[in-house]
């Protein structure tokens, strides 16, 4: 008999001590040094803004962590990475015998996911009289998942979750195994003996993306400004970067990170009958959200992405730390000289360039189609080139423009435009609005049956100063022609004259079948 119980007991021991010993759990709870390189959205064009409700750029993270290793088999929990990691992406160095496993850990802490992992679990149930205010605690065991009704069993029998109209919550002695506050990547490794390893992470995270925001000051004649620009990171994941080596990469990668999934915090919503008879009403209550106020619940369930702060006003000194370009290949990189916080759902803006004195033309511009020039409108276009002669010289990546002009008191709003990637010597075109000064009227002298006619176009100029007006005239499947001699620009016939102060001038032409 002794030797059974011995033979069991050791059974046991055997048993427990297994377990324990596969499932040895190492954390690192952050990085200690940390660097974000962030990719613009791959399909967003030049003039269109971040949607800051789904940024579809993507981010490089590089992250060195210390962690301690146990001897043996053991799986190491990376807390705090990015909530859109791509795992199949994550590189892990530093580990004595390198990495067999990586997984993501789906969920995060919340009431319901909390509630789903103590599913079959003994909690305590703790309950207020609103009468006394007295506290009474009870065990109790969650016999179904936060979907609809939470059923409990207590000492008394089994009953719904707070439908009994007495304040009541669950009190939880620990957190479940798979629940982590923060978004978590587990990689299983092991190690001959016990070693404290420094160890490099490095992986792709969606949800992040960049651009350049300019402010142009526009002199009094219009022909020098000001251009100053700051680079603008959004970050809509859950997770921040304290202190971080930041950089930005402009140009077209081929492809991009896919959207990841994001690691799931549900809520706990309540439903149960009210209390009375079958002829009750029987709309169903729902309860409050319950929280647990964690850094990783601020999700998109719940929270909206910070509005797009307005344009800042055109400074005046120049500011002390601004982004160093670098060429990466076809690529061009912006590296932030020091260490910045990439805050969680937020944007940070960094000084990009600046430059005095940049030579400038207003150009007013129509594009009409030459059969119908009658639905085109004039657009305001400022034109410079990207060299050092012309006060720039340096690449401009792409991103919005706004346009201010010098007012008596205090600069005023001209425009806002749009600066498209150009690469140094490259001319720069910048869409500004539309013409109040300079307006085209188009009338038609003569029609044919096939198409074929005649048009003048008179462009009129209401400003103090001399205007320079282009009009492009797509020709379609006629063809042209004019006394007066046009250039073409992109295979079409260009206009250009310069229209005096309070002035006009006069195009005829006429468009024949080819």
């Amino acid at each position: 008999m002794g030797v059974a119980r011995a033979l069991i007991a050791g059974l046991l021991l055997a048993a427990a001590a297994g377990p324990a010993a596969a499932q040895q759990v190492a954390r690192s709870a952050g990085p200690q040094s940390v660097a974000v390189t962030v990719y613009r959205a791959p399909g967003r064009g030049p003039g269109d803004g971040m949607d800051l409700r789904w940024l579809n750029g993507f981010a490089l993270v590089t992250e060195t962590r210390r962690v301690s290793i146990p001897a043996g088999e053991s799986d190491v929990r990376f807390e705090g990475v990015a909530g859109g990691i791509l795992p199949e992406s994550a590189i892990v160095a530093g580990f004595p015998q390198g990495v067999r496993e990586k997984n993501q850990d789906a969920f995060l802490l919340s009431p319901a996911s909390l509630l789903d992992a103590s599913l079959g679990r003994r909690v305590r149930l703790r309950r207020t009289s609103p009468a006394t205010g007295a506290v009474r605690e009870m065990d109790a065991v969650v016999r179904s998942g936060p979907a609809g009704a939470v059923v409990i069993e207590t000492p008394d029998g089994i009953e719904s979750l707070r439908c009994d109209g007495l304040p009541e919550t669950l009190v939880y002695d620990r957190v479940p195994p798979g629940l982590s506050a923060k978004p978590t990547l587990s990689v299983r490794v092991s190690s001959p003996t016990a070693v404290r390893a420094t160890v490099t992470l490095s992986y792709l995270a969606s949800g992040f993306d960049w651009q350049a925001n300019y402010i142009a000051s526009l002199s009094a004649d219009g022909s020098k400004m000001d251009l100053f620009a700051w680079l603008t990171l959004a970050n809509g994941d859950e997770t921040g970067f304290r202190e971080a080596d930041t950089q930005a990469v402009a140009g077209r990668l081929n492809g991009g990170a896919r959207r990841q999934s994001r690691p799931q915090a549900p809520p706990l919503v309540l439903r149960c009958w009210p209390a009375g008879t079958t002829t009750s009403d029987l709309r169903e209550q729902v309860f409050e959200k319950e929280e647990i106020v964690v850094q990783a619940m601020r999700m998109e369930m719940n929270m909206a992405p910070p509005a797009s702060p307005p344009p800042p006003p055109p400074p005046s000194p120049e500011p002390v730390i601004m982004a160093q370009q670098e060429d990466l290949g076809d690529l061009k990189l912006y590296r932030i000289p020091e260490p910045v916080t990439v805050a969680a759902r937020s944007q940070k803006q960094v000084a990009l360039l600046a430059r005095k004195q940049v030579r400038a033309e207003t150009v007013y511009r129509l594009q009409a189609y030459a059969p119908n020039p009658e639905a085109a409108q004039v657009t305001r276009i400022l034109t410079t080139r990207n060299t050092r002669e012309d006060g720039l010289g340096l690449p401009l990546p792409a991103g919005r423009l706004v346009l201010f002009g010098a007012g008596r008191a205090r600069p005023i709003l001209l425009g806002r435009g749009f600066v498209a990637d150009r690469s140094v010597g490259e001319d720069v075109e910048i869409v500004v609005g539309s013409a109040a000064a300079v307006d085209v009227r188009a009338v038609r002298l003569s029609s044919g049956p096939d198409g074929s006619g005649e048009w003048e176009l008179t462009v009129t100029n209401a400003g103090p100063a001399p205007a320079r007006f282009e009009a492009v005239l797509a020709e379609g499947d006629m063809k042209l022609s004019s006394e007066t001699a046009l250039e073409r620009r992109d295979g079409a016939p260009l206009w250009s004259v310069t229209v005096p102060a309070n002035g006009r001038s006069t195009l005829r032409y006429r468009i024949e079948k080819r």
